[in-house]
């Protein structure tokens, strides 16, 4: 699944975080958001409706945007000599924002369409 290899890339990633409390605070911070995208999108999958459908994929949307703040505060920060991957990791972040964005538009067209 795309949102579990995306925690995993960020579990990676944050190893090169230095190991103060600035670091320990972004690397809580950005866990918790990025593991939350897949644990939430999991949850959408097994939506019993499109009421909760799209109330679930809000969640997973505002933390797939909190986990790209992280990123770029990481990156605007300077604590890391090496930003390379943090494109990467701020591309997937905006694709999946993205793809949750349009499905969400999707199924509101849906209900939409069938109240018509």
């Amino acid at each position: 699944m795309r949102t579990k290899k995306f925690a995993l890339n960020i579990l990676k990633f944050i190893e090169q975080l230095p190991n103060n409390r600035v670091g320990w605070t972004l690397t809580d911070q950005i866990v918790r958001s990025s593991t939350s995208v897949g644990a939430n999108y999991r949850a959408v999958c097994r939506a019993r409706s499109d009421k909760e459908f799209i109330s679930r994929m809000g969640i997973v949307i505002e933390e797939a945007d909190e986990t790209l703040y992280w990123l770029e505060l990481i990156e605007e920060s300077t604590l890391l000599k090496s930003i390379s991957e943090i494109g990467k990791l701020k591309t997937e972040a905006n694709e999946l924002i993205s793809i949750f964005v349009a499905s969400v538009k999707t199924v509101k067209n849906r209900i939409n369409n069938s109240k018509s």
